[in-house]
């Protein structure tokens, strides 16, 4: 399997973090969409990453359906997605806050970076979105115990770690870590992790 992209993705490095912990072998190419653009769109006509060529040469785009894919390849029990309720339902509802708050982060980076005069309004609109679900996040992770969310390693604590560290450092100052304290102790253990070590890339703005 050939993975596409730059780990400064929080997309793509939760899908190079689930690779690792499955024992999936695979090649990194870490192509940019703005400075390697061509070569992404060769492989998927959106242009964009995370995106998995397989070894037949199919193409699997999109980070949950990459994931969805990967967790299909192992047996029930090692899927980093329980697959019994309400866990599941759980699990999925952090992992789209988490991925929801990295969207608005992408959203809120590419309107300053794109545009001479940002908007007043949708920077705004993103930043309060960004800090309403963080504080939603904070309160529940605040209410478990343990280093993991779950109780087990899972999808969520991948994503809402990757979605932090993405965040912090593509937009310095947004979070303030003090104000966050369950989260802000809950990514520093997944960093500490020697996967998220491994799989790992300081935020790079297009040149």
């Amino acid at each position: 399997m050939i993975l596409i992209g730059q780990y400064d993705s929080s997309y793509v490095r939760r899908v190079g973090i689930a690779l690792r912990l499955y024992d999936i072998p695979f090649e990194h190419r870490p192509w940019s969409v703005f400075g390697e653009g061509e070569k992404v769109q060769a492989v998927n006509p959106l242009m964009r990453v995370p995106t998995l060529v397989l070894d037949g040469g199919d193409v699997v785009a999109d980070s949950n359906s990459i994931l969805d894919y990967l967790d299909g390849l192992v047996p029930a029990e090692r899927r980093l997605l329980p697959q019994a309720e309400p866990e599941r339902r759980q699990v999925l509802k952090v992992m789209t806050f988490a991925t929801g708050f990295a969207d608005k982060g992408v959203s809120l980076f590419y309107e300053r970076y794109l545009h001479k005069t940002p908007s007043t309004y949708f920077v705004e609109r993103c930043r309060s979105q960004i800090l309403t679900v963080l504080a939603t996040l904070e309160d529940e992770r605040a209410m478990r115990s343990g280093q993991f969310w779950f109780g087990r390693f899972t999808h969520a604590d991948i994503a809402v770690a990757c979605a932090w560290r993405h965040m912090r450092e593509a937009h310095p100052g947004l979070i303030d870590p003090d104000a966050y304290p369950a989260l802000a102790s809950h990514c520093a253990g997944m960093e500490a992790l020697p996967v998220f070590q491994e799989i790992s890339q300081p935020f790079v703005a297009p040149a």
